[in-house]
């Protein structure tokens, strides 16, 4: 029996923290074990802001390799830089011309980051969720594990697959694309900012000590909780919704100790801050340090690493090619020779 088909994905740029690793990759792991998982770097969606070209290749390689150090097995899975998939591009070209303007002008993250752009918004930035739409129906993805954060992009996909594609250029009983399921994520999904338990950890926060990365030092890792956002009342608990980030640091405890939220809320129900974060810094470092050793290692052995992108690659391309000249078929594209 074919197992169900999973794509995921995160951008370059930036180190991956916490909040990736909790609320995605790990997810990603258990998945392999029973969906056919297709996972990439997607460096392409990475340009669509400012970046420097120095950095791009090395840290889409670093990512490759924490993706694979957090518990991606290349034997379980396919792990492959995007921009090496050409068919990523040329599908968000064909996607391009069938969907509408005033769809991409109402995405929330369009207007949210351009704002931040001001004059220097670039058609890319518009473009990405057509980009992002071509990711995931390249592959016949049955499922998006998506947060809150896209499911916006995902419903963008499923619109362009079943209203721009396949009612224009297939049938209902041979439709040009798979329409893709979002997959809802489970606890840890949501990492809030160490400086603002209203807010999501981000790469893109400007200040440092709002995130803990996966390769941050111990000593790093000390001081930025440490500084983490408290409130001044004793006792730590989970659902007050005035006390963010109480909720915030207490549930990572709990994943990153792995005891668990009945046991963690138990435990540190009358705790005092000064006692509580040395024992959360214990817990991280405890829960990254074979993550950094694995990283490492793959880092010295840039062989093994091109070996495992180059085996994910050719199957990612196998099967995007397959969809693309389907999409081209029906669009009236003569075959390739």
């Amino acid at each position: 029996m074919t197992r169900p088909r999973v794509l995921s994905g995160v951008q370059p740029t930036g180190a991956l923290h916490l909040g990736n690793w909790l609320g995605a990759i790990r997810n990603w792991v258990e998945l392999q074990n029973s969906h056919d998982t297709f996972v990439c770097v997607v460096d392409l969606h990475a340009i669509t802001v400012p970046h420097d070209p120095a950095k791009l290749a090395g840290d889409s390689r670093t990512t490759a390799a924490l993706y694979l150090a957090c518990g991606m097995d290349p034997d379980r899975c396919s792990v492959f830089i995007q921009s090496e998939v050409s068919a990523h591009s040329e599908l968000c070209w064909l996607l391009n011309c069938v969907t509408p303007l005033n769809w991409l002008e109402r995405m929330i993250q369009f207007k949210e980051k351009s704002v931040k752009q001001g004059d220097n918004v670039s058609v890319g930035l518009l473009d990405y969720p057509v980009l992002m739409a071509a990711d995931i129906l390249l592959y016949d993805a049955d499922l998006v594990p998506v947060g809150e954060d896209q499911k916006q992009h995902l419903e963008l996909a499923r619109d362009i697959a079943q209203q721009r594609i396949n009612a224009r250029f297939g049938s209902e009983e041979r439709p040009v694309l798979k329409v893709p399921e979002p997959l809802i994520l489970k606890e840890g999904a949501r990492v809030m900012s160490l400086t603002d338990g209203r807010s999501k950890m981000s790469k893109s926060d400007p200040n440092e000590g709002s995130r803990i990365t996966l390769l941050d030092p111990p000593e790093v890792i000390n001081k930025k909780i440490k500084r983490a956002k408290t409130d001044p009342q004793r006792g730590l608990e989970f659902g007050n919704p005035d006390r963010p980030e109480t909720d915030n640091l207490l549930g990572l405890y709990a994943i990153l100790s792995g005891c668990g939220r009945d046991a963690a809320a138990e435990q540190c129900a009358e705790m005092g801050w000064g006692q509580f974060k040395p024992l959360l810094a214990e817990a991280t470092v405890a829960a990254l340090e074979p993550i950094q050793q694995r990283h490492r290692e793959l880092m010295a052995d840039p062989a093994e690493l091109d070996r495992v992108l180059s085996s994910g690659r050719e199957r990612a391309e196998t099967v995007a090619q397959n969809t693309l000249e389907r999409v081209r078929s029906a669009m009236g594209f003569a075959p390739r020779a």
